[in-house]
């Protein structure tokens, strides 16, 4: 939970500024292609920070890693509080951004090697879950702070971020470090005694570590405190192995990985997530209470259906839950289209056409969170052999980091430029390519350890 508090932090800073875009805007007189950039600069640095914390983490230790993404992220939410001008608030986005990286690679991967294969997928489905409640704070924010005067309101939802940053500073202390972690540096005894602490039974802790001695190149029958590991094993020629020379499974598990995460924001989620109230004031809505108030049902819509997945996941299956998501996505990203377009060419206010909006809007968020919102994450951290895991997890992230900053950034200039409904019905499409890809590279990884995912691919 702890390690999850950093998602918390991302996903407000999301949902917050879909409402705080509306009152910057005439509170510092900016305009549109000026939004969308500020709305996806955050994303961009981010990919910048998930590709150096791989490695960061690679040497520090995900723990102390965890501690420098809170730190990042409190600076960034101090500069976007005081937002004296544009230029301040876009220097805060982009530090803020390097934070959110850091945060998005190193929770899932943490939360992978400390779990037991049995409760894998939920505890790491647990940052997801953060993601999506802090993006539902963000909403409740807006309404709840709308009412303040214009150059406060906005001010006050942005910098409010810097709160939990510092709790998440301090709860750090309460956290083991990684046993795999551990193990790679050499640190046995260590690694033993936070698997002692994590696993139901000793002989449970003793399996694991005997595993993860094997997957480092350790003599299982090795009883030494602290030994010296190779290289190789503290993510040392990393990139090479993953880029350059990746033998056939790590190959496949590397396109798995990139093309789970570039879909996971393609079909649009962030598009519905940060211009929501954009969105419902195309279908008819009025009045910046009512947008702010109706909002607030998307974050608390992907906040239960993500919940509910996280139940799912060890029962049901990663590959069953994507499948399912994806289909339902395409379905209802096919309605807000045609919705969206009724609305465009009707005259007067059509109640039927704004009803098909407004529902296949929130069953478009319901579908997404049941499946590819949460197995994305839990996924791509859990498939890389330990050697890998850091880096090539933040591969995935920088990939998903890109595509989040595509999609913010281009919204509103693509809706301008092929209607509103034309942007859904092209996310549609990207949601058919999904399946495809789901469908024919995305084995099942449910109950098996993660030392045995180069023999899953």
């Amino acid at each position: 939970m702890i390690a999850s508090i950093i998602s918390i932090l991302m996903g407000y800073d999301t949902g917050v500024m879909s409402g705080a875009m509306l009152f910057m805007e005439e509170d510092l007189k900016i305009k549109d292609g000026e939004v969308q950039v500020l709305a996806g600069i955050m994303n961009i640095f981010a990919l910048v920070g998930s590709l150096t914390a791989g490695r960061v983490s690679d040497w520090i230790g995900r723990r102390y890693t965890i501690f420098l993404a809170s730190l990042i992220f409190l600076l960034g939410s101090i500069l976007m509080g005081l937002g004296l001008d544009y230029a301040m608030l876009f220097s805060g986005r982009c530090i803020a951004g390097v934070g959110v990286g850091y945060a998005l690679m190193v929770a899932p991967v943490y939360s992978a090697e400390i779990a037991s294969p049995s409760t894998r997928g939920f505890i790491t489905s647990l940052p997801e879950i953060c993601i999506s409640f802090g993006i539902l704070l963000g909403y409740v924010s807006n309404y709840s702070l709308s009412k303040l005067p214009l150059m406060y309101g906005w001010r006050l939802m942005l910098g409010i971020a810097a709160v939990p940053a510092v709790v998440l500073a301090i709860a750090i202390l309460a956290m083991p470090e990684s046993p795999r972690w551990l193990v790679m540096h050499g640190r046995i005894k260590d690694a033993k005694d936070v698997l002692l602490r994590v696993s139901n039974t000793r002989e449970e802790a003793e399996l694991r570590l005997r595993e993860i001695k094997a997957a480092a190149g350790i003599d299982g029958g090795c009883t030494d405190d602290v030994v010296h590991t190779s290289s190789e094993h503290r993510g040392k020629g990393v990139w090479k192995e993953l880029l350059l020379r990746p033998i056939p499974p790590v190959r496949r598990i590397l396109i798995a990985a990139v093309g789970i995460h570039f879909f996971d924001h393609a079909t649009g989620i962030e598009a519905v997530v940060l211009y929501s109230p954009r969105i419902f004031k195309k279908a008819g809505i009025t009045g910046r209470s009512k947008l702010l108030f109706v909002t607030m049902g998307v974050g608390l819509t992907k906040t239960v259906f993500i919940f509910i997945a996280t139940f799912l996941i060890d029962k049901v299956g990663r590959r069953p839950l994507l499948l399912t998501s994806l289909a339902g996505m395409l379905v209802f990203l096919s309605g807000m289209g045609f919705g969206l377009t009724m609305v465009e060419h009707s005259e007067e206010r059509s109640a039927w056409a704004f009803a098909v909006v407004i529902a296949s809007l929130f069953m478009f968020v319901a579908f997404f969170s049941t499946g590819l919102g949460v197995v994305a994450w839990v996924y791509s951290s859990e498939i890389f052999p330990m050697r890998l895991r850091a880096q090539g997890a933040s591969l995935g992230v920088a990939v998903n980091r890109l595509m989040n900053g595509v999609i913010s950034m281009t919204f509103i200039s693509l809706y301008k430029a092929i209607t509103i409904g034309g942007v859904f019905f092209l996310y549609a499409g990207m949601a058919i390519l999904a399946w495809i890809f789901c469908f024919c590279c995305c084995p099942e990884t449910k109950g098996r350890s993660l030392e045995e995912m180069e023999e899953v691919f």
